[in-house]
């Protein structure tokens, strides 16, 4: 393993101190909790806006923390979640009169966390709310999760909600916003090679040099199924049938495209992959009216990258378009 790494344990602490020193007009470190906040953070004027989820998929979740997005996020070590603890703590310090929502990715560990800190939160008089996002298309179930898994769609979870609290709107709005960002979104991804986690110090599974893993969780869980090598375009195809079927999204549509990297692809190959995904699209009718490459929610150094579409309307489209500033300068 080749990495800049000091001590595996530290490697999470170590990160966030950097992204916090890296913006200190705007976010702030709280060591006890692995929590990264807005610097000016709780608002009494509007709901925060809080997610976890562990470390390794960054930007997602601690550097999309600022205004118009997060106000703050917990991380666990990498791909594990955050104890309940943190995120109870974390509840309770960024809780404003206006609420708090709590953003969870589908998986097992996720849930637990948030919905015992939930209760534990409620019960100190905190109005809390809790949306899980589950926009893999990939597989129903996993050894990770209850349902389906929550991926790169999250993104747009995250912008909607987020400019909406900036905006004003109370929690349970917020609440029917992202469920209604979630309920349009779909997600699926391919793995090249597989990850190296600090801690492990070896790839976390095994892939041929000619094989691939379609359907691949960010946390290298298996998807559908292992296959060949092919060509980008027919990799693409492969994300793009399976996403279009599964909502379905269909001819007159308007939609957000995201190639989104796993955190070890060149952005040029992204491009190639979007070019494909677009061309497609315009041969079912369907409109991209938004578009996002890069990285968004990776898996460390993972050789690899999903497609994601959002349908679009006038509420969706404009929250997406309002301003973000928030440190992964992507957005």
């Amino acid at each position: 393993m080749k990495k800049f790494v000091n001590d595996p344990k530290q490697y999470v602490p170590e990160m966030l101190k950097g992204i916090a020193l890296a913006n200190p007009d705007t976010l702030k470190y709280v060591p006890a909790y692995n929590l990264i906040m807005r610097a000016d953070g709780p608002n009494p004027d509007k709901v925060s806006i809080i997610q976890g989820s562990g470390s390794g998929h960054e930007p997602a979740h601690v550097m999309t923390v600022g205004k118009g997005m997060l106000d703050a996020a917990c991380p666990g070590d990498v791909f594990s979640a955050p104890p309940m603890d943190y995120v109870y703590e974390t509840t309770k310090l960024l809780a404003s009169p206006k609420g708090v929502l709590l953003l969870v990715n589908n998986y097992t560990g996720d849930r637990m966390a948030f919905e015992m800190a939930q209760e534990l939160s409620a019960a100190d008089g905190v109005n809390v709310k809790t949306l899980f996002i589950d926009d893999d298309v990939a597989v129903q179930d996993s050894t990770y999760t209850v349902g389906r898994r929550g991926v790169a769609g999250n993104f747009f979870v995250m912008k909607a909600v987020g400019a909406a609290a900036e905006q004003g709107a109370d929690l349970d709005d917020l609440l029917r916003i992202g469920q209604k960002v979630d309920s349009v979104t779909r997600t699926m991804g391919i793995a090249l090679t597989s990850c190296t986690p600090p801690a492990k110090g070896s790839p976390l599974f095994e892939l041929g040099d000619d094989e691939i893993e379609v359907g691949v969780g960010i946390h290298g869980e298996p998807g559908r199924r292992r296959a060949k090598l092919t060509t980008a375009n027919e990799m693409t195809d492969e994300l793009l049938d399976a996403v279009v079927k599964d909502l379905p999204y269909v001819a007159g549509d308007r939609v957000a495209l995201m190639i989104n990297g796993l955190g070890g692809t060149p952005i040029s190959e992204l491009y190639i992959l979007f070019g494909r995904a677009h061309e497609r699209l315009t041969e079912l009718g369907i409109t991209v009216g938004r578009s996002y490459v890069g990285e968004y929610c990776t898996s460390l150094d993972m050789a690899g990258a999903s497609l994601t579409l959002v349908r679009l309307d006038d509420e969706i489209e404009a929250l997406l378009e309002a301003p973000a500033e928030i440190a992964a300068r992507v957005f």
